[in-house]
């Protein structure tokens, strides 16, 4: 694979919001900056920032790749972790073909090995997490942390200072502040957005290299849309049922689900995923505790089905559906996702535990399946 600051061949064959990847990410690489590509919000921006590096998620999203990917991976795998590896060996993504390195961590035996085959094609740092959440596991993690304050210090021959590590906790914490209060507009009834566009909006990030001004992008959105409330427009009506989205990352899904979803005259109004309002409610420590345990407990405590036990999620499960005024709780699971898979029989009873409408859905990243589901959500919305 060539990692040099020229674009690929075929580069040409791209869609439009593909091509503007490329060459935002181009001009940034022109500029001598350094790029770390990531897969998981277990991996912590604020290392990467005190680094003087761009973080970038890298596209696992769609089934593009995958018959590629297929040739050395097994075709009864997650998409997520095809997709992720077939745009790696095709050059597709751009954040992928630009990344110095890449660092990965252990949520899953399917991702833990797939970034060995990554390893051999790209810089490829793995993060060891621990899957339960006690004193020893933060000891662990915090070691895994100072691995990868060593590996990008290496690599970019830089030094990550506690004070660079404190300035970027604050960048960091302050741009969480700022979604949550955007996800926030879910609350109010009946929502003032559509949740396709909630999500659209946060994944334009991947595109915005200026934190601040993706920052100000958002709140400027945020206080346009309570001024549309506020003078009565708004896309649902008080009676629309209102829809919590669960389980695994919603990246690849938004046309088959929620998009469909909203067709069928209900209102997605919060993502309890790892790409939603409970990855912005969790703050790092910026007063009481030395940054590296201050950072290292945060990511630690996310409350993602790799984890055992995982109560927390059935907590926030439990939080949601009373603060956003839930009628249904649609739990997506993707293809052989086991983990999130064996949790929908704790979530289904979470939720029914609460007399809420409960739907499991099991897809990947193809469209054969969407007339099929299409029918399930009309009924399910129907019942609601």
């Amino acid at each position: 694979m060539s990692n040099n600051n020229n674009l690929p061949e075929i580069f040409e064959t791209f869609a439009e919001a593909r091509k503007k990847g490329f060459l935002t990410m181009k001009e940034e690489k022109d500029k001598g900056r350094k790029v770390v590509g990531t897969f998981c919000t277990y991996t912590p921006r604020e290392v990467i920032y005190a680094a003087d590096a761009i973080s970038v998620s890298l596209c696992s999203t769609n089934d593009e790749t995958i018959p590629e990917a297929e040739k050395y991976l097994p075709k009864n795998l997650c998409p997520l972790i095809k997709s992720s590896y077939g745009f790696a060996i095709t050059d597709k993504c751009p954040y992928m073909y630009f990344s110095d390195i890449i660092v990965g961590e252990t949520t899953c035996d399917g991702k833990k090995k797939m970034y060995e085959l990554l390893g051999e094609i790209k810089d490829t740092h793995v993060m060891q997490l621990p899957h339960s959440q006690n004193k020893l596991s933060l000891e662990i993690w915090k070691n895994e942390v100072k691995e990868l304050i060593k590996k990008l210090e290496e690599k970019f021959n830089v030094k990550i200072t506690e004070e660079k590590l404190k300035e970027a906790i604050k960048l960091c914490n302050e741009e969480r502040k700022t979604i949550k209060d955007f996800f926030d507009l879910g609350k109010l009834v009946p929502s003032p957005i559509k949740g396709s566009e909630m999500h659209e909006a946060l994944h334009s990030s991947n595109y915005k290299f200026d934190r601040k001004l993706y920052m100000e992008e958002i709140k400027n959105l945020t206080d346009n849309l309570k001024e549309k409330y506020n003078n009565g427009e708004h896309p649902f009506d008080e009676n629309t049922p209102r829809i919590l989205i669960t389980g695994c990352p919603t990246g690849g899904l938004v046309d088959k689900i929620i998009k469909q979803i909203e067709d069928v005259g209900a209102s997605v109004v919060c993502f309890e995923n790892c790409v939603g309002t409970k990855n912005f409610e969790m703050l790092v420590d910026e007063e009481n505790k030395d940054p590296i345990e201050a950072i290292a407990e945060r990511y630690l405590n996310i409350p993602c089905s790799i984890m055992t036990p995982n109560n927390e999620r059935m907590n926030r499960i439990k939080q949601y559906i009373d603060e956003y005024n839930i009628d249904g709780v649609i739990d997506v699971t993707l293809t052989a996702c086991h983990t999130y898979a064996i949790e929908t029989e704790k979530v289904r009873r979470t939720v029914e535990g609460l007399g809420k409408s409960y739907l499991a859905i099991e897809t990947n990243y193809s469209n054969s399946d969407a007339p099929q589901l299409r029918t399930r959500l009309e009924a399910f919305v129907e019942m609601l």
